[in-house]
């Protein structure tokens, strides 16, 4: 008869413990202690993070002012109201919506902020005004002024007051912006702002082209 083999004894299982993997022979394992409060730091970072994006999500953008919006909720909010004008006036909404976010920083300067005036508008006299410092390009340079803007009562009577303006262009002159509404497209508009004076920038076609390209605001363009 053949043998049988011994079989050999079971070694008793181990149970894991987190003390034996960060203490070994007496000595404390410091990389995987740093690893591990590295992973936990991270995790709650991660969880903030998370509660706060989620808390975003639930904040009604309609109840927030225009200068606490993200730009391309600034962009949303008042695309409409931009498209709304291009039918009444003629002005691409394109145009309106970057002018608005060039001219106000998003916003947040102060003419758009305190006194809703997102194009800087000039007040003339016996119109509702406030008088602040500017930048004007003067002689081949830039100084600061002191001009007097018109206020508004929100930021929609300011887009229309804008819209109108270059529709109807100024007292001294009715087509003054007529290049910006019969413009082929948001390029020339640009450069009908420049020749009609609205900016002493000499830059500033440029940069309207830039804010529409960048953030594609000719597809809120009325064709």
């Amino acid at each position: 008869m053949a043998k049988r083999k011994k079989r050999q004894p079971r070694r008793p299982k181990r149970n894991f413990q987190l003390s034996h993997f960060f203490v070994k022979k007496g000595r404390l394992q410091w990389p995987r202690v740093i690893v591990l409060v590295v992973l936990i730091l991270g995790v709650a970072v991660w969880q903030t993070d998370m509660q706060h994006h989620e808390a975003a999500a639930q904040t009604p953008t309609a109840d927030l002012p225009l200068n606490q919006l993200t730009r391309e909720q600034f962009i949303a909010r008042i695309a409409p109201e931009a498209q709304n004008l291009q039918m009444e006036y003629g002005v691409r909404a394109s145009i309106s919506i970057a002018q608005a976010a060039l001219e106000s920083d998003w916003g947040r300067s102060e003419l758009a902020a305190k006194y809703n005036n997102f194009f800087g508008v000039k007040a003339s006299p016996g119109m509702p005004s406030v008088t602040l410092a500017t930048k004007e390009y003067v002689n081949d340079e830039w100084v600061t002024i002191n001009a007097s803007f018109r206020t508004y009562q929100d930021w929609r009577a300011s887009m229309d007051d804008h819209a109108y303006l270059l529709a109807h262009g100024t007292t001294d002159n009715a087509q003054r912006y007529a290049a910006v509404i019969y413009a082929a497209d948001y390029k020339a508009a640009a450069q009908g702002l420049v020749s009609g004076g609205y900016a002493t920038d000499p830059g500033y076609a440029t940069k309207i082209v830039q804010m529409i390209e960048t953030y594609h605001l000719n597809q809120y363009d009325v064709n």
